[in-house]
């Protein structure tokens, strides 16, 4: 899909042979030489996998913050919890494995798409807002890298726990000059995070990561839907996340630095606990079902 505040996307190399424009041509010939790798269809249906995989752990996510709901303990409602449960099932390496490689193959899939945009930050009229598009870009990527590299610990047996690793940054940071202001900054960036992604659920602009012109009529409600639901859970959830941190900021109490688990736990200490929970549950697994339609129907359009 193209956005109307962008350059349209010329192709790579093309204009006089001499100038600035020729000092370029190396660039823009491997650029179109990467660009030729991560949209090769190999790249593309592993991709596909991966975005199969972060379905799947969306969905577990809900199932086990509704486990929390009910007052299951010891269960971690969160990305690591949903891998050590797939880490549990028959196969469950060969899976982990699947979904690690998967989402890496996601996440330069993803990436690949500032392939294709980079040229404008060339142009002074274009610069800012196609600046602003790569890094949504490029921020999707990483996520999808991070997950990817969590499942292949998994894989291999590393232990490890997110909430636990966060409070262990936090701690460290505090302890430098300025740490508290770098908390307060990263838990400010992560509700920025969280407010962004409600926004996107409530004015729908996540379905432009779908081929809507590649999906049944029929089924646009339903992925509208859904994704509207999944956003917004997810942005509440951020949002709560940045408030737990921004609190270890200004009271130097890392226990409450953590990550979607505490998140979860924190929802489920108000007076509508239970209730609160089991409506992100539902989210959370109705933003699983969104990527699985995103799988089906993919576009990685970075101008949404």
């Amino acid at each position: 899909m193209k956005d109307p505040l962008l350059p349209t996307p010329r192709r790579l190399g093309a204009g006089p042979g001499r100038g600035p424009r020729a000092r370029l041509d190396p660039v823009h010939r491997a650029v179109t030489a990467a660009r030729e790798v991560t949209d090769h269809p190999v790249l593309a249906a592993a991709a596909r996998v991966g975005l199969v995989a972060y379905g799947v752990v969306h969905l577990l996510i809900g199932w086990l913050t509704w486990q929390v709901s009910r007052g299951a303990d010891g269960t971690d409602a969160d990305q690591t919890g949903a891998l050590e449960t797939v880490a549990g099932t028959p196969g469950g390496a060969v899976l982990l494995w699947a979904i690690g490689l998967g989402l890496l193959s996601l996440a330069l899939w993803q990436g690949g798409e500032v392939l294709l945009w980079w040229h404008g930050l060339l142009d002074a009229e274009h610069r800012t807002r196609t600046a602003v598009v790569c890094a949504k870009c490029l921020a999707k990527a990483a996520v999808y890298a991070v997950l990817g590299v969590t499942a292949l610990l998994f894989a291999v047996g590393v232990e490890y726990e997110a909430d636990e690793r966060l409070r262990e940054l936090t701690g460290d940071t505090l302890e430098v000059p300025g740490g508290a202001v770098a908390v307060a900054v990263a838990a400010t960036g992560i509700v920025a995070v969280g407010a962004y992604t409600l926004w996107r659920g409530v004015t729908g602009g996540f379905m432009r990561d779908i081929d809507l012109p590649a999906a049944p009529d029929r089924w646009e409600p339903l992925i509208e839907a859904v994704g509207r639901i999944g956003y917004a859970a997810k942005g509440v959830a951020f949002g709560v996340v940045g408030v737990l941190l921004w609190r270890a900021a200004t009271t130097a109490d890392v226990s409450t630095a953590t990550g979607l688990d505490g998140a979860m736990t924190a929802i489920g200490r108000t007076g509508a606990g239970p209730v609160l929970l089991t409506v992100v549950a539902m989210g959370f697994a109705a933003f699983g079902v969104y990527a699985l339609a995103r799988a089906r129907y993919p576009d990685r359009d970075p101008s949404s």
